[in-house]
């Protein structure tokens, strides 16, 4: 369903666009009553055109005769010039009335032009196109050239009078249309770069939308990876503090859940100072990426079996490592939470010339275990953001498994990957 454009939201458009002020007192004028101004120009044609129309008087007519042609050629002036006001929205009536005009000058003898072919032609460039405004050009003026040759082969008109009634319409002609021309190609030329304009200021709008959704998104999956990872090695750190009746383990529990809790505070303060800087380019990682030697410290000194392996050596990219990072955090994090039972929770690292493998793997889920959470989401979108997948799913032996390949360099090892993507 198409919604009607209001005049206050041309208005909004305009100033939102800062156009400037049309020159001219009677420029703007014209523009803002477009009706009277038709009238106007309409009464002056009538004029102009009624003058010479009144001084028709040939003695071989009789006298009725001339006055009913008289009659006529006048009703069909007012009529002719009455079609000019309606040149905005039907610019080719006036331009047929003026060959009607045309032709009657000739069969009455009218001589010196109608104005009203300089207005139609005028009109019809700057309100049709400039291609119908030359093609009418032509076609009018073959046919007056056309109509004035036969009546004067006939001997109805002499070569003279042909002549000082076809080469006024065709010089006023000329003029309109070299006039509208110029005013509608200029015309057309402004109101396309408005709109190009206006349809600039809707991307803009649409890119500021989708940078916003796409920046709240960031910030939820690195919210949540900070919270998340921070908070679970607390609360295991402190409910091992109270569990065990060593006051010097207690001790370095509380302690390590301390730190834990400080080094989330600092990370979310240096988050948060990003987002707070107007001039800072908002990046989609962080300077330093979570190390997984970092997080699997962590996990150990909470008491949780985690073991780190790690193959090959190869320099990735920044936003690959913090991938890597983000999703080891992730995986570790999901193991203390849903399996606190395991006995073993293996993170392996595989860094090949071309691609990074993670898996990380433990044997104590029980039961199923849900895809939906936000950190699965996450996942996806940091593996999918650096062009890699990941998956989680239950393997044999009754371990669960987080399975993930990233290209080094960011980039989809096999460019049939964007493909499928694509037409997918």
């Amino acid at each position: 369903m198409s919604r009607t454009r209001s005049r206050s939201d041309s208005i909004r458009e305009d100033e939102e666009l800062r156009l400037p002020r049309a020159p001219g007192v009677l420029r703007r004028f014209w523009a803002r009553h477009p009706v009277f101004a038709d009238v106007l120009l309409a009464l002056i044609c009538l004029l102009l055109s009624l003058a010479p129309a009144a001084r028709v008087n040939d003695p071989a007519i009789p006298e009725p005769v001339s006055i009913g042609l008289n009659v006529l050629a006048t009703v069909i002036i007012v009529a002719s010039c009455a079609t000019l006001l309606w040149r905005r929205r039907v610019p080719l009536l006036p331009f047929l009335a003026a060959m009607v005009l045309g032709t009657l000058a000739l069969l009455v003898g009218l001589q010196g032009g109608s104005p009203l072919l300089l207005f139609a032609s005028y009109g019809l460039a700057v309100y049709s196109s400039s291609r119908a405004a030359w093609r009418c050009f032509g076609i009018g003026a073959t046919w007056l050239v056309g109509i004035a040759l036969m009546l004067t082969l006939r001997g109805m008109i002499d070569l003279q009078d042909a002549l000082n009634t076809v080469l006024p319409d065709i010089v006023l002609g000329l003029i309109g249309t070299l006039i509208g021309v110029n005013v509608g190609g200029r015309k057309r030329y402004i109101a396309a770069v408005i709109d190009r304009s206006r349809q600039l200021l809707v991307e803009r709008d649409q890119q500021a939308q989708l940078a916003a959704a796409a920046e709240r998104a960031r910030i939820a999956r690195e919210m949540h990876d900070i919270v998340s990872h921070s908070l679970t090695v607390v609360v295991a750190l402190s409910e091992g503090a109270a569990a065990t009746p060593d006051s010097v383990q207690a001790r370095r529990a509380a302690t390590a859940a301390a730190e834990t809790a400080r080094a989330a505070l600092t990370e979310m303060r240096s988050m948060l100072g990003v987002l707070r800087d107007d001039d800072s380019p908002l990046p989609l990682a962080p300077v330093h990426p979570v190390l997984p030697a970092d997080t699997v410290e962590a996990a150990q000194r909470a008491g949780f079996p985690v073991t780190l392996t790690v193959a090959g050596q190869a320099e990735v990219a920044p936003a690959v490592a913090h991938a890597i990072g983000r999703i080891v955090q992730e995986g570790v994090t999901n193991a203390m939470r849903h399996a606190p039972t395991a006995s073993a929770v293996t993170v392996r690292l595989d860094y090949a010339p071309d691609t990074v493998t993670i898996e990380i793997v433990n044997d104590g889920v029980s039961g199923g275990t849900g895809s939906g959470g936000f950190g699965v989401r996450g996942l996806a979108e940091r593996a999918m953001h650096v062009h890699g997948t990941v998956r989680s799913e239950a393997a044999d032996g009754g371990r669960w498994m987080l399975h993930a390949e990233l290209p080094v360099d960011g980039r989809p090892a096999d460019p049939r990957i964007e493909t499928t993507e694509e037409t997918g």
